[in-house]
């Protein structure tokens, strides 16, 4: 299988559980930006931790869902690129990135059952392809209660992720990528 896209970001989260929905915020934000075209714009990252750029970025796909499951192996095989994104419950602020890899996990067929790393390693078994892939992890505070708001910290850390991960891509706040949730 070979990619039809250079970008994946894959949220994950709950949106009606506080700090728990910063995965599907992070994608609907990014869902209302778009790659920008043009002689110096539209220009990504071949590192997405590195600040250069250097060649065009043709395609982002922005899917969320609630938790990660082994159906997205096929979407992660058509990727060259996939960013994991996901509440933080410990990490630094605003967030951290990371890069992953793929591990032979047991699968597991229960809800929140697969990690980033478990998820690469089904693709490269079931798909043959290993693409490039890193975990976005914004920083929360609130998470032990209902309510589909962020609190202060997590939007600010929500804010500082989207525009580094924006930067990195070349995504604009005037144009919009082709996105899809997954429920």
């Amino acid at each position: 299988m070979s990619p039809e896209r250079t970008t994946l970001i894959l949220a994950i989260g709950n949106p009606a559980r506080l700090d728990d929905g910063l995965g599907p915020s992070f994608a609907a934000a990014i869902e209302r930006r778009d790659v920008e075209t043009g002689a110096t714009a539209g220009r990504a990252a071949t590192n997405v931790a590195a600040e250069t750029a250097s060649q065009p970025e043709p395609d982002v796909e922005v899917c969320w869902d609630y938790h990660l499951q082994i159906e997205q192996a096929e979407d992660v095989a058509r990727a060259e690129r996939v960013i994991f994104v996901d509440a933080d419950r410990i990490g630094p602020a605003p967030f951290s990135l990371r890069r992953v890899e793929p591990s032979q996990e047991p699968v597991r067929f229960t809800s929140h059952g697969v990690s980033p790393s478990g998820l690469l390693g089904l693709t490269e078994e079931l798909h043959g392809r290993r693409p490039e892939a890193w975990i976005l992890g914004i920083r929360g505070y609130e998470f032990d209660g209902f309510g589909e708001r962020l609190s202060g910290g997590a939007r600010d850390n929500l804010t500082a992720a989207l525009d580094h991960i924006s930067r990195l891509l070349g995504i604009s706040e005037t144009s919009r990528p082709a996105g899809r949730e997954h429920a």
